[in-house]
């Protein structure tokens, strides 16, 4: 088991506090590698907090860079990072949190070329992209390359979240076939956001993670997590893996990536 200084037993206390975390469960986490896809509205919160909680690496997936209107709700960025890459801008504030962390950028497009060989050595992945065909995309080298992760959406008011465990559990186009023709849902850009919005399930996303790295709990695998903060209405709607999905069903059809007119660097989530 890893040794602890001391000054690492005080920053963790409160996780080594913890029944179900411990020393042995801090160790896991510190140990972990997890791949963010997003450093947004969702991927903030969830840097931070893996940040703070010692994942040993963690990796950011981003091409854009920061602008005035992110601010409202990527609480990673400042003014002072404004036309800075968001890589760079959210790797300063996780190393500044806690610097013992290894936080490694990918300022790139994410196709379907570079998924696959980007996500590989990763224990766990998270989905904080605001555009369909790159949601899809996550899912499907995932699922190919059979690591989990969780899906994460956020728009207006509301807010859903779901982990893939692949070949356990339902993945995402078990629920969802394909993306929706383009322009047929909104972006944030176009419709707007509650900034809170973000934290929320960026929140819950990062708690998927910190659990998945101690063993702590239930995954929201098989599951559908949905909330309206507008009445703080919270629903959980169960899932099942598709025996018919074209991914992880029994008889496969996309056996192979393919890139959409979408990318990461679309989004202004």
């Amino acid at each position: 088991m890893q040794e602890f200084t001391e000054q690492q037993l005080e920053r963790y206390s409160r996780h080594i506090l913890l029944q179900d975390v411990g020393v042995e469960g801090q160790a896991r986490i510190m140990a972990a590698k997890v791949l963010v896809v997003g450093a947004g509205g969702l991927g903030a919160p969830i840097l931070y907090y893996l940040a703070a909680a010692g994942i040993g690496k963690i990796g950011i997936v981003d091409c854009d860079q920061v602008d005035l209107s992110n601010l409202q709700r990527q609480i990673i960025h400042f003014v002072k990072d404004i036309d800075v890459a968001k890589v760079d801008s959210a790797r300063e504030k996780m190393l500044a949190i806690n610097p013992e962390i290894e936080v490694v950028t990918y300022r790139e497009y994410l196709r379907a070329a570079n998924i696959r060989e980007m996500i590989r050595g990763y224990d766990f992945v998270v989905d904080g992209t605001d555009n369909f065909p790159t949601k899809f995309l996550v899912n499907d080298a995932c699922v190919m390359e059979g690591i989990p992760f969780s899906h994460g959406g956020i728009l207006r008011f509301d807010g859903q979240t779901m982990t893939v465990v692949p070949g356990e559990s339902a993945c995402y186009r078990c629920t969802f076939r394909e993306p929706p023709p383009p322009d047929a849902v909104p972006t944030c850009s176009q419709a707007g956001v509650l900034g809170a919005i973000a934290g929320m399930l960026g929140s819950i996303q990062a708690t998927e993670v910190l659990k998945f790295a101690t063993g702590v709990g239930e995954l929201l695998t098989d599951s559908l997590l949905t909330f309206d903060a507008k009445r703080m209405d919270f629903k959980k709607i169960k899932l099942r893996k598709q025996k018919n999905c074209p991914l992880c069903g029994t008889d496969p059809t996309i056996t192979e990536l393919g890139d959409a007119a979408q990318t990461l660097c679309d989004l202004k989530e």
